[in-house]
């Protein structure tokens, strides 16, 4: 059995728009007539570049190569042209093809892909959900809005998540950190006040942030929330500097989490080595695959450190973390995004049920993807995936965010 075709998909989610501005599938056939899915979560450049990346990577690694080669397949793509160092945009590009490959592997096996990881580690894998507006919440408002924040929170608590995540400290902006305004903190001590007292003890809190702060204002900021016991405290600082992370890891007393924008277990060990996150957080459309996040989910087992699949993207990628999450011994909990296009672009195959995501039984990934749903979407924009804001931080009328990829309008 060997790798022969490549397709590359280019889907857009409708309004609301949830996972982005588009979802990069990638359909890969082997000789033998079996198909594999995979995603590439991969932001740093257009869809039409990306697909060339991605076009080239399976040309110059993985053609002709049978699927079973991962690691070899993997060494390949990271030392291609003389590197062997983290690349975003070549991992980008391997991660959603090796996640095609073991689509393969397990569907050529008949069995479901965790089952060639290790086997079952935890058959139900406890989701959490960002919280987005309500059917009958003005979408510009429910941002910058505690109450309605609150109320989100309590119909996620109904469904049974036990966890929710929201991210109301002001914009991510390509200047780099920046120090929070007073009434940024305010806002985010009201959120995580109107939160706790609806959902009690019966949901726990992930603030979110995205790298907006410098160091000190990570710290002004983190302990401002420690009354409301957050699980964690997402990426207070940009993820290149791992050294001041560990500094706000060590002044606030809650949990950091990082991973969205890391790849590799190069990348993942400093984090480790160095103290400044105990959750990882990773995007495997983007990290480097299964098989590199498995390793990286071994390396963290030795730091008392847990996982926590990242997805901001289409459910190609969930169902790949979904298989990690159940193979692995130190899992937190997933991230899931549940909105119609999600859920039919897989045909419903899996889904998260009572706030948990049972073990996919199916060979393979375990999803059916709507290839005509996703062809019938084609991304006709700019804008990349996720970009951040030109302006800086204001600090006299306040930040209203949306976040990096607002959602498109009907």
């Amino acid at each position: 059995m060997k790798l022969q075709d490549l397709e590359v998909i280019v889907t857009a989610p409708p309004a609301p728009g949830w996972g982005g501005r588009y979802w990069i599938l990638v359909k890969l056939t082997t000789d033998t007539g079996l198909v594999g899915w995979g995603e590439c979560y991969a932001s740093s450049v257009g869809p039409e570049a990306m697909r060339a990346v991605i076009e080239d990577v399976f040309a110059r690694h993985m053609a002709g190569e049978n699927p079973e080669n991962i690691e070899m397949m993997f060494r390949r793509a990271y030392s291609s042209g003389f590197t062997q160092r983290p690349d975003l945009t070549v991992m980008g590009a391997f991660s959603g093809l090796e996640i095609a490959c073991w689509d393969i592997l397990g569907k050529a096996r008949e069995r479901p892909v965790y089952a060639l990881l290790g086997g079952v580690m935890n058959a139900r894998v406890r989701a959490y959900t960002y919280l987005y507006p309500l059917p009958h919440h003005d979408v510009a408002a429910f941002w910058s809005s505690p109450e309605m924040a609150a109320e989100s929170a309590l119909d996620a608590v109904a469904r049974g998540y036990t966890a929710v995540k929201f991210d109301p400290a002001g914009p991510y902006t390509r200047r780099g950190g920046h120090m929070p305004a007073m009434m940024d903190i305010t806002q985010s001590v009201a959120f995580c006040k109107a939160i706790r007292e609806a959902v009690g003890d019966r949901a726990d809190l992930l603030f979110g942030t995205h790298g907006q702060f410098t160091t000190a204002g990570a710290i002004r900021l983190g302990q401002a929330l420690e009354p409301y016991s957050p699980l964690w405290f997402e990426e207070p600082i940009p993820p290149d500097n791992v050294a001041e992370m560990a500094k706000v890891a060590g002044a606030v007393r809650i949990p950091v989490a990082t991973g969205e924008r890391l790849t590799t277990k190069a990348e993942f060990a400093t984090v480790l080595r160095s103290g400044a996150a105990t959750i990882l957080q990773p995007a495997l459309g983007r990290a480097g695959g299964i098989w590199e996040m498995k390793k990286v989910a071994a390396m963290a087992e030795v730091y008392n450190a847990q996982m926590a699949p990242h997805l901001y993207a289409g459910p190609v990628e969930w169902a790949a973390n979904i298989h990690l999450a159940v193979s692995i011994p130190n899992l937190l909990m997933a991230e899931s995004i549940e909105t119609p296009f999600h859920d039919n672009l897989i045909k419903g195959s899996i889904r998260v049920e009572d706030g948990y995501i049972n073990a996919p039984t199916a060979p393979g990934l375990g999803i059916e993807v709507d290839e005509d749903m996703a062809r019938a979407h084609p991304y006709t924009g700019t804008g990349l995936h996720l970009e951040m804001q030109e302006a800086p931080c204001d600090y006299v009328n306040g930040n209203r965010f949306e976040g990096g990829a607002p959602a498109p309008k009907e």
